[in-house]
């Protein structure tokens, strides 16, 4: 078996998944191909992934396309950008319909081999706290991980979780678009050319 297809197989979270207010079971969402330039770290899948199967068929991958300056056809070529999220599968909804976090054995489970795997990278983006705190190794906080991207850039670049929830954080931090999203669509542009 190949190393997408044992992630593709795992069951490692079905009791947990089992036990959330959705009750749904497992389904790794993989994409990533050996090779590719530009590696995306996300959370984990939301719902509408979950039933898709492809990362980011959501608002939030509306927008976080619109922020990287590129079309669905180049989010999707596997040969140039690669999907590592947190956790493969979506965690699932608590009581209050809240997403739970990313399942920690996930990324303890298979992030080594995926990162071996996929070799050298030339363009990192920590989509959000889970990934910043993962790569970088501290929990600074968003909105601070993300003010001091020039510390990381031209490489790495953290960036707010694109979903509707953090429009407000948008509104409140206009560098973003007019500083960050500049350079990150011309650091991309660069990546993938």
């Amino acid at each position: 078996m190949t190393l997408e297809q044992d992630i593709r197989a795992c069951r490692l979270c079905a009791d947990r998944f089992a036990a959330t207010a959705t009750a749904h079971r497992p389904r790794p969402v993989v994409w990533f191909k050996p090779g590719a330039r530009l590696l995306i770290v996300g959370q984990a899948p939301g719902a509408r992934v979950h039933d898709s199967g492809r990362p980011f068929t959501d608002p939030s991958g509306d927008r976080l396309r619109d922020w990287m300056g590129v079309d669905s056809d180049t989010f999707y070529d596997r040969s140039r950008i690669a999907i590592l999220p947190m956790a493969f599968c979506f965690p699932g909804y608590d009581n209050k319909g809240s997403d739970l976090p990313p399942p920690k054995i996930c990324a303890a489970t298979w992030r080594d081999r995926v990162m071996g795997q996929l070799g050298q990278v030339d363009l990192t983006l920590l989509v959000g706290g889970y990934a910043q705190k993962w790569h970088l190794g501290h929990g600074a906080g968003v909105t601070d991980t993300v003010r001091g991207w020039r510390d990381h850039a031209p490489n790495l670049f953290p960036l707010p979780h694109p979903s509707w929830r953090n429009t407000a954080w948008l509104k409140k931090n206009p560098w973003f678009e007019a500083d960050l999203l500049p350079d990150l669509r011309r650091r991309i542009k660069e990546c993938l050319s």
